[in-house]
């Protein structure tokens, strides 16, 4: 219970005392929601020890009370959705035990248009190595699964030099930590002091930045990186901009000593309409090339987003937020970019979820735990065409990964100079049978590599589920699941019915 412990703490001290300062703002404008809920889970499972050899048959009970908060106010604006599961086996094939999810983050302002507060938090099941066993149950017995947990706080500063320039300062510091495996527990500390020109200026722009990164591994040792760059923009049409970057990193990435590199980038950003925009970003750091690239349109029922990018991984960014690890994490990003905020983005989510009946914590791609500062290069397409009854998301995605600290010890999926791809895809439908009820359809395979063939996995799902409105606060869903793993060590199949109870307070 060593996440839950950390988890209540956190959550009280960092969101109770905020509304009560924020509603001392006489005339200020309070939007406040709170929803408590009660779930209960019922999985016929034919394999919950998820065995080609031995496979056991189970009944599994999970009761999920939880609730979800959403403040939309002059000083706070914060989301947070929070639920703690017993899960209980019906014939003993192991013992109960506890799983937290929390989905949170939010703005203070503390001081009127000057300091402010930042901060997120997440805890989810993960999976520990890319080659072990993969499931897409929470609730089968899998020791290549874990409960992680990350937080981050980032309180800042903004404002003007008069009317020649703008400043922004920030520290900001993330903790990643993993249930029964404390080897991938990790702290990111991030400091930096941004200065960019006036609006005065018009078309051409300038930028200094200045910036510090400390990662300390638990299982491993700390690594930091200096930054110091400074940028020009050029405008050159109201629909493209160009953008050029200079300066010097220094890291201890790939040495006990920092050591100096020069660092460079050039980029482009075209957006010939609201809905539209492109851009790419190419330069080179102390490990070599990098780059950003991004294609987003908007229409009013879809949304298609590609994204290709290649840089520095350390734990508590790859396993935190804005990574695509089920249903929910694939709406919100897709939502970027249309203007909501964090909260608003959130509660949209969750009504479309809801509306079109699909469960939010189905996987669509599974991540691993690392224990060092790795290169990373993620791949990622994604389409959502929402209709009037039916509702379709499709995410076609590649990473592929390898160690950049290669003096530390650590053991994890990266070490000995091994190279992970991951490549996989989700295909969501959903279709509303009444204005209660829907269908649901979701297929998804995902393919690991590792440097032998004999580390290869593929794991395929097909999920079918038929959920509705029961009553006026309460949702009844009933489900299918088929599940294929191709494993070298422990290849299976299972079969599950699930059936679960939501009622709202």
């Amino acid at each position: 219970m060593k996440a839950l412990h950390f988890t209540l703490p956190t959550a009280a001290l960092a969101l109770l005392p905020l509304p009560a300062v924020w509603a001392q703002d006489a005339g200020q404008t309070q939007a406040i929601s709170i929803v408590p809920r009660v779930s209960v889970t019922e999985t016929l499972t034919d394999n919950v020890n998820l065995s080609g050899t031995a496979a056991r048959s189970e009944l599994t009970t999970e009761i999920s009370p939880g609730i979800r908060l959403d403040i939309q106010g002059a000083r706070l604006k914060t989301y947070l959705d929070y639920s703690l599961t017993h899960v209980n086996y019906a014939r003993g094939s192991s013992g109960s035990r506890l799983q937290n999810a929390l989905n949170t983050f939010g703005t203070f302002e503390a001081v009127d248009n000057w300091a402010f507060v930042d901060f997120s938090g997440n805890i989810s099941q993960q999976t520990i190595s890319a080659f072990g066993t993969q499931s897409t149950s929470n609730t089968a017995i899998n020791a290549n699964q874990t409960e992680v947990a990350n937080y981050r706080v980032s309180p800042y500063i903004k404002g003007q030099l008069g009317n020649i320039a703008n400043y922004e300062a920030r520290i900001s510091q993330a903790v990643t930590s993993a249930d029964n495996a404390a080897a991938f527990d990790t702290t990111n500390t991030n400091s930096s002091v941004r200065v960019t020109n006036a609006s005065t200026f018009r078309r051409l722009g300038w930028s200094a930045d200045v910036g510090r990164q400390q990662s300390s591994f638990d299982a491993g040792r700390t690594t930091e990186s200096d930054t110091y760059s400074l940028g020009l923009t050029y405008e050159l049409t109201p629909q493209v901009r160009l953008s050029a970057n200079a300066g010097q990193e220094a890291n201890n990435f790939t040495s006990l000593d920092k050591q100096t590199y020069s660092t460079h980038s050039v980029g482009l950003t075209w957006q010939p309409s609201q809905r539209t925009t492109v851009s790419a970003l190419t330069g080179k750091r102390s490990f070599g090339n990098t780059h950003n690239v991004s294609f987003e349109h908007r229409s009013a029922r879809t949304v298609w987003r590609f994204t290709d990018s290649k840089d520095v991984s350390t734990p508590g960014e790859q396993n935190g937020f804005g990574t695509v690890g089920n249903v929910y994490d694939l709406f919100y990003n897709q939502l970027e970019g249309s203007g909501l905020t964090p909260a608003q983005r959130a509660l949209r989510v969750n009504q479309l979820l809801q509306q079109y009946g699909i469960n939010p914590n189905i996987p669509v791609v599974s991540s691993f735990l690392t224990s060092a500062a790795s290169v990373q290069r993620s791949q990622n397409l994604s389409f959502a065409l929402l209709g009037v009854r039916d509702t379709i998301t499709f995410l076609l995605t590649r990473t592929e990964s390898y160690r950049l600290d290669t003096l530390v010890s650590a053991i994890d999926n990266l070490s000995d100079a091994n190279t992970v791809t991951q490549n996989g895809f989700s295909i969501n439908y959903s279709h509303r049978l009444t204005p209660d009820y829907s269908l649901g359809v979701v297929l998804s395979r995902q393919a690991t590599a590792g440097s032998t063939a004999a580390q290869d996995t593929t794991l395929k799902s097909l999920n079918v589920s038929l959920s509705g409105q029961v009553g006026k606060n309460t949702a009844a869903s009933l489900g299918l699941r088929h599940v294929v793993s191709d494993n070298g060590a422990n290849p299976y199949t299972e079969n599950a019915v699930t059936g679960n109870l939501n009622v709202q307070f």
